[in-house]
Order: C-alpha cells, then sequence, then structure tokens
C-alpha cells in the first residue's frame, strides 16, 4: 500500500504519519516512512535517538552531484532520471523495525525550478513509490507538489488531516482539488484534536465530499511525548487503536480498488 499525507501545518500529519507506520509494522507489514516535508520532524516522532541531527538528502550536495552528472557552471545539463535504485537500501534508517527516509525540502515544480536536487528528490520519490514493495507512507507538507502525475499512478489514497477549524478544511479541500488536477481522485480525509461531538460534527459538516476515515481524540499523552523527547505513540494505547480502526478501513477501500 502507498499512501500520501497531507495537511495544514500544525495539524498532526506527522503524528499520524508515524503512528500509522507502527500500527502497519505491528500487524507484520514492511513499512518504510518517507519525510517529504521541508519541515523534517518525522524522525524525532517516531521515537529516533538523535533525530533532529540527521542530514535530509536533500543536503546531500556531492551525492546529488554524482548522481546527476551536474556541474558547477550554471546552465549546464544535468540527468533528470538519476540512477536511485541502491539508494533506499543506502540511506534509510531503521528503528524498531521501521525504515525511515529523510528528503527534506523538494522544490515545487510550479517554481520554475530545473535544478539537479528537485530532479533528484523527485526520483527518488517516484521510485520508493512506485517499485518498492514495502507499505510506503509520504508525509508531505500542504500540498501535491511532490507526486508527479507518473507517480501518482501507485498512490493508493491521498490523506488529509484536518482539525477542528475553518482553514484546516480550506486546505483539505484546496489538497483535494490539486490531486485531482493531476489524476488522484483516491482523497480521503482523518479528523484530528477532536475533544468533542461537537468538533466531530464540525469536521462531517465541513467535508462534505471528502470522505472520512476516522477521528483522532485530542490527546495530552502527545504533547507529552514530545517533551519527554519519545515516539508520538510511546505509552499511548488509545491513539494506537484509533489509528488501528483507520488502518483496517484504509485496508479495505484499497481492497475494493
Amino acid at each position: 500500500m502507498k499512501i500520501a499525507i497531507s495537511g495544514k501545518g500544525g495539524v498532526g500529519k506527522t503524528t499520524f504519519v508515524a503512528a500509522l507506520a507502527k500500527v502497519f509494522k505491528e500487524a507484520g507489514k514492511k513499512v518504510i516512512a518517507i519525510d517529504a516535508d521541508p519541515v523534517s520532524n518525522l524522525a524525532v516522532t517516531l521515537g529516533f535517538m538523535k533525530g533532529s541531527e540527521i542530514i535530509p538528502i536533500s543536503q546531500m550536495k556531492d551525492l546529488i552531484k554524482e548522481r546527476t552528472g551536474a556541474s558547477d557552471e550554471y546552465g549546464k545539463f544535468f540527468k533528470l532520471n538519476p540512477t536511485v535504485s541502491d539508494l533506499p537500501e543506502k540511506l534509510s534508517l531503521e528503528h524498531e523495525g521501521i525504515k525511515l527516509m529523510v528528503l527534506g525540502a523538494i522544490k515545487h515544480g510550479g517554481s520554475g525550478c530545473a535544478c539537479p536536487e528537485s530532479a533528484f528528490l523527485r526520483t527518488l520519490l517516484s521510485h520508493l513509490i512506485v517499485q518498492r514493495d514495502e507499505v510506503v507512507l509520504v508525509d508531505m507538507e500542504a500540498g501535491v507538489e511532490h507526486l508527479g502525475r507518473a507517480t501518482v499512478k501507485a498512490v493508493d489514497v491521498l490523506i488529509v488531516i484536518v482539525e477542528p477549524g475553518s482553514k484546516s478544511i480550506q486546505t483539505a479541500f484546496q489538497v483535494k482539488k490539486l490531486a485531482e488536477d493531476i489524476g488522484l481522485n483516491s482523497v480521503f480525509a482523518v479528523g484530528n484534536k477532536v475533544a468533542s461531538e461537537e468538533h466531530k460534527a464540525f469536521i462531517q459538516n465541513g467535508l462534505d465530499g471528502i470522505p472520512l476515515l476516522g477521528f483522532i481524540s485530542y490527546d495530552e499523552k502527545i504533547l507529552e511525548s514530545d517533551i519527554k523527547g519519545i515516539a508520538a505513540f510511546a505509552e499511548n494505547n488509545k491513539l494506537l487503536e484509533e489509528i488501528c480502526q483507520i488502518k483496517n478501513k484504509l485496508e479495505e477501500i484499497v481492497k475494493e480498488k
């Protein structure tokens, strides 16, 4: 299963990705989580020791230069499809059975960037989604710019994380429109930070037309895990139970496709 996760900053997207990786792993699946958000927090959220010190692949200038054949001279040619098939094994990290790759910032296609870094990272992300046989979870920023039209065919679902709030709902519809523009129509939502039935109703009513996979309760333990520097799902069975229900629904949806 290949799943892309998006949402407005601060809605709990990375926490969801980490917990979903955990429940897939506990179900016996091979899992690789991809941090493609410019603000790279997935390693810490998964419980990697010194996760904040991991160097994103986007900053590995020598590797990018070697694989793309780029020179320092402005305007020179470089490979648009560099060889990357060996890199997941070489550059992925592993913690408690979950693999992680931290890509770092990928410049948006609409920003006019035709640079070696962008070509390299997009090729690597495409390889991870299209060619790998693990469950692949991609933690993206609020958008779908990372996903090329070819890559998107291999994505089973795009999940937008939504909290009770008008801006978050608006972002969900913006992401849905961007996804549909490149042919990704399997867009779903998960309600997060839900503290009441009123919150659930607000999200359900606001997301008219975007199917909901489930809700995640507001939980102080998630904040406490950040303070302690441990995985977001550590010592939090309630979070894992709610995520497990969402995982089961996901598997049913993909099976029916």
